[in-house]
């Protein structure tokens, strides 16, 4: 049975239930997947790089012929954030140790506080989709806000999101907004989703530090897929 949050949650209503439909609809990896190989291509600003990587069974990504370093890394760390959210965990593994409690509802959807091992987390839930993420990760706050989704016919995916870094005491912001907008397909035509594209937009940035950043977008693209 489908669970959907109603149009208004009472504050303080047991939200696992709820929470645990949205986090199963995510789309997941089946057990075995044995990893997949192609071209990747990353540009920037009229710059273009072009190589050849594979993501082994092992869900480690190697990225070869492409001699910027820093290109290479931030090619391969897009593979891999890519992996880490297709790895199947069960509801008990990730939140076993956690409740979730309703807080307020808006458009973006029901407010889920996190108590327990993850006390100080947030999520927001709509028609089965995480919709918001609030988390500590490494001493830093990361929020995301999940625009659209692509339906595979086994779960969503995230087809365009932002993502804010800030700090967890002061609440500024440790660089620029970044939206995302990620094209997936499935491998074979009937295989695993994998990503074909993905698309960041990141704002300029001052901090009060004196630290700035420019405004960027990056494009990397994966074609010629092939599982292993």
């Amino acid at each position: 049975m489908t669970l959907s949050a109603p149009a208004s949650t009472a504050p303080g209503t047991d939200l696992r239930e709820l929470f645990q439909a949205a986090y199963q609809n995510r789309y997941t990896w089946e057990p075995g997947f044995g990893g997949y190989s192609g071209r990747c291509v990353w540009e920037q600003d009229g710059q273009r790089a072009e190589g050849r990587f594979t993501v082994g069974a092992d869900l480690k990504a190697n990225v070869e012929g492409i001699d910027d370093e820093s290109i290479s890394k931030a090619v391969g760390s897009q593979l891999w954030e890519v992996c880490i959210h297709r790895v199947r965990r069960s509801f008990e593994q990730t939140h076993g140790a956690n409740t979730f409690t309703a807080g307020d509802t808006n458009e973006v959807g029901v407010e889920v506080i996190v108590g327990g091992k993850n006390s100080g987390d947030r999520y927001r839930i709509a028609n089965d989709v995480v919709t918001m993420v609030h988390r500590h990760i490494h001493g830093t706050l990361v929020t995301i806000f999940t625009g659209s989704t692509t339906d595979t016919g086994a779960g969503y995916l995230s087809r365009s999101y932002t993502s804010l870094y800030s700090d967890p005491a002061s609440g500024a912001a440790k660089g620029g907004k970044s939206t995302f907008t990620d094209t997936f397909v499935p491998l074979g035509g009937q295989g695993p989703w994998v990503l074909s594209e993905r698309v960041i937009a990141t704002e300029a940035f001052s901090g009060a530090d004196g630290e700035s950043q420019p405004a960027s977008r990056q494009t990397f693209r994966f074609e010629e897929l092939t599982a292993l």
